[in-house]
């Protein structure tokens, strides 16, 4: 069957048998029970609204037709646990997930399909977010409907598949209630959601958000740009920021909480975890525009003496970023960095094979203080992945991730 327009389907005469009855208000789902079907019709009649089941609507063609008379029908009192297509999806924003965006709907197609029983059940086919939806309901009741459809069929389509739609719902107590989650969002890259968040408006950015695991979000804020960040981690209570923030590398970690007022920012080290408290709290004793102040403090070191298999192990367990694990350290007494061991080496080596003997040469690493170029040069010249920065006794206190030196090359652009 042809897909039906919800433009086209808002506002046409409603039938029970007995004759013309009213017509229609609105079209609802109720996602608790199926996110992409049509589970009523809210019919304006004389008497007062009312809710036409999908199961008696048989026919919509230039008008609804039911097989119930309307006084079976429940009466329409609220729209509780329900999602009003018109009200609540009609020129609201929604996110894209499959082309990673924020768009407009201009309209949504539905799909009639008969049901075992005889009913004309519809489902959710595709949201229209382009100029066709948006002229479709200037003109509907304007141009003849012949000369309309010869004029939308001139207009490329710019249609959304239902299933790769995430609505954004402001509130969080109907977001539960309609049972609206964010397990398409969460398969996005965080980059992708990042720019996704920054194209919202500022509550429609905190609710989604919200709907983001601790790890997810984290990994999300440290791709969104510093101002937003602290506007999405000001408006959340100090335990839930601290939660995000333990999950976000180090240095990504104190850069944040750098930006924060300083009330803030203690509040929410506060609420953190000794260990992670502790990591974060040493950065924030360096200038950020230094090797010290860009260097994170998740990263894998082991002494001279170790094994290929107990690096292995190692990277089994390691839960810093993916950026920390291009290479392991050696490190002898009082944590004097001695080596340099690739990751790509391990995969070539034997378990039993000591990790002295997969070295790089040459050992290249930078004091704390270095500044922000010369970190950018050292990289650039050695074709890092990481690089070590070492105290002036030669002690290992961090590393910096090229996605560090991508950020510093970025905010000089």
């Amino acid at each position: 069957m042809a897909l039906i327009a919800l433009s086209e389907m808002l506002g046409l005469p409603v039938y029970d048998p007995s004759g013309r009855i009213g017509r229609v208000r609105e079209v609802a789902i109720v996602p608790q029970e199926d996110p992409a079907r049509v589970s009523a019709i809210v019919v304006k009649t004389i008497g007062g609204d009312r809710l036409l089941p999908a199961a008696a609507i048989r026919v919509v063609d230039g008008g609804v037709r039911a097989s119930t008379l309307v006084r079976q029908w429940q009466r329409y009192s609220s729209s509780e646990g329900m999602l009003l297509l018109g009200r609540d999806l009609l020129d609201q924003q929604i996110i894209d997930v499959n082309g990673r965006k924020v768009v407009r709907v201009n309209d949504i197609e539905l799909l009639p399909e008969t049901a075992s029983d005889g009913s004309l059940r519809f489902k959710l086919a595709f949201v229209d977010a382009g100029a066709r939806g948006a002229i479709r309901r200037l003109l509907r009741s304007v141009v003849p409907r012949t000369a309309l459809t010869a004029l939308l069929a001139k207009i490329p389509q710019r249609s959304i598949p239902w299933e790769f739609v995430n609505l954004i719902e402001t509130d969080p107590s109907r977001r539960v209630r309609l049972n609206i989650s964010s397990d398409k969002l969460e398969k996005l890259h965080p980059a992708d959601l990042a720019d996704i968040i920054e194209d919202l408006a500022p509550a429609e950015r905190e609710a989604v958000f919200e709907t983001l695991d601790e790890e997810k979000a984290a990994e999300t804020l440290e791709e969104i740009e510093p101002k937003l960040q602290v506007s999405l981690v000001n408006s959340m209570d100090n335990e839930k920021a601290a939660d995000i923030v333990e999950e976000m590398d180090p240095d990504a970690a104190a850069d944040l909480l750098a930006d924060l007022s300083p009330e803030r920012s203690e509040a929410i080290l506060h609420e953190m975890e000794p260990q992670e408290r502790q990591d974060v709290e040493e950065l924030l004793d360096y200038d950020e525009d230094t090797a010290a102040g860009r260097m994170t403090t998740d990263y894998m070191a082991l002494s001279s003496s170790a094994r290929v298999a107990d690096a292995i192990e190692m990277l089994r367990k390691f839960e810093g970023g993916v950026e920390s694990m291009s290479t392991i350290y050696l490190v002898g007494e009082g944590e004097k960095l001695l080596g340099a061991v690739p990751l790509a080496k391990l995969v070539l080596a034997a378990p039993e094979t000591r990790l002295s003997e997969l070295t790089m040469e040459p050992l290249v690493s930078c004091g704390p203080g270095a500044d922000e170029g010369e970190v950018a040069e050292i990289f650039d010249k050695y074709n890092l992945l990481t690089l070590p920065v070492v105290d002036e006794d030669g002690a290992l206190t961090g590393v910096i991730t090229a996605d560090d030196v991508i950020s510093i090359l970025r905010s000089h652009l």
